[in-house]
């Protein structure tokens, strides 16, 4: 592959031509957060934490779907963009019900440390407070929808890992809920293999292994690319 050279916060890096922004940075050594980004997985853009600032731009660009160019320029943090994480980061907050104190995941959650990493100590938004259902008809796992950050790892983990799409996206906007099987209690989805890589994927405390009790709930994202990367050396 072509190597190209860009610009990243004045420091000037190489990159494989198509690699995305996120992934460019990100060998560099260059942190961008992310949420519904995970390794292994295609990427959607939906958290849009990723946005950064590109010269010539007329808006901020999702860096894990924004290809490199040779002499791009970017920067990854500026006022501008610690502003619109940190808002990002509360409207999710507000979105859902996310009281980490009794959360199976409270102190493994990757929502909770980027609310630590942009500064939140408080939501400035109206919380929805809406009342979302929690399904534990799994003999083995559960799903608390009050968690979910809509980020889809579960949805593509499931398709593209272990190829049986059990899970979905059903609904729009603030009503939209993760779904098994058409709208099928978990514990009836005749699809589901009972893998456990939907647990791992997940970056909040919405989807966990029964028997959990408060932060005991440790996940294991880099399980995914493992993997992923096991059956390229493979096949």
């Amino acid at each position: 592959m072509a190597s190209i050279t860009l610009t990243i916060n004045g420091t000037e890096i190489s990159a494989v031509a198509g690699e995305s922004i996120l992934d460019a940075a990100r060998s560099a050594g260059i942190a961008i957060p992310t949420l519904c980004h995970l390794e292994g997985l295609s990427e959607v853009g939906a958290c849009r934490l990723c946005l950064v600032e590109i010269e010539g731009a007329a808006k901020l660009q999702p860096a894990c779907v924004t290809p490199v160019a040779e002499g791009m320029r970017v920067r990854t943090d500026s006022e501008q963009l610690r502003a619109y994480r940190r808002m990002i980061v509360e409207l999710l907050f507000a979105e859902r019900n996310h009281v980490c104190s009794v959360c199976v995941a409270n102190g493994h959650c990757e929502l909770q440390d980027l609310a630590v990493e942009v500064g939140m100590d408080h939501v400035r938004y109206e919380y929805l407070s809406p009342a979302c259902g929690v399904d534990i008809s799994h003999p083995r796992f559960g799903i608390d929808h009050n968690r979910c950050v809509l980020c889809t790892r579960c949805v593509r983990v499931c398709d593209e890992v272990e190829g049986v799409h059990t899970w979905d996206v059903s609904g729009r906007g603030a009503r939209s809920l993760v779904i098994t099987d058409l709208n099928q209690p978990w514990g009836a989805a005749a699809s589901c293999t009972a893998c456990g890589k939907c647990v791992a994927a997940c970056p909040t405390g919405a989807i966990f292994s029964r028997g959990a009790t408060v932060g005991e709930m440790q996940h294991e994202p880099a399980r995914i690319a493992a993997i992923v990367n096991a059956r390229k050396e493979r096949w």
